[in-house]
């Protein structure tokens, strides 16, 4: 997979609503509630160009019956993926532009650690550039090798993340 972290681009959030109009065709009532998520989602962030969605369904194992709809849709389906309680499909091969990460409406852990890191960084704008400059110095480091660049970032997202769920608890 090639790297490649971009400066933001306000087309990203249609790129997103385009995809989710497609989604909820598929999915209908199965689907409680569909999200962009990740560095696309937050104005301002440079990302690579992969739109992330979070897909919050009734019942995650019903949404494996719906593979060939979303091959159709050009989505690579991988199942858990890693991830137990998760489905993840990605679409556009080595130069991927979306992924999604389902999880059932219960799987509360992960859908607020999502949700929390993204709307933490909407709102802390100078955490948001020091992560778009971590994000675009591992891009010039490791160009092609993304098991190095995520893992040059771990220690940053992880701190996010506790932050933001605790911010994310203060809020309410």
């Amino acid at each position: 997979m090639n790297i490649t972290v971009v400066e933001y681009d306000p087309n990203w959030i249609n790129k997103y609503l385009q995809e989710e109009y497609e989604i909820k065709r598929i999915l209908q009532e199965k689907l409680v509630n569909s999200f962009h998520i990740g560095s696309t989602s937050i104005p301002k962030l440079k990302a690579k160009p992969i739109i992330d969605i979070l897909l919050v369904v009734n019942d995650i194992s019903e949404l494996d019956t719906y593979s060939l709809p979303f091959e159709n849709l050009g989505y690579e389906v991988l199942g858990e993926f890693g991830m137990k309680g998760r489905r993840y499909f990605r679409k556009g091969g080595d130069n991927r532009t979306h992924q999604i990460h389902a999880f059932q409406y219960d799987n509360l852990q992960e859908i607020e650690r999502h949700l929390s890191f993204r709307d933490y960084l909407r709102q802390h704008p100078y955490i948001c550039k020091e992560y778009g400059e971590l994000k675009s110095k591992l891009a010039d480091l490791y160009p092609t090798n993304i098991e190095s660049y995520s893992d040059g970032k771990n220690e940053f997202v992880k701190k996010i993340e506790r932050e933001a769920l605790l911010w994310h608890w203060t809020q309410r």
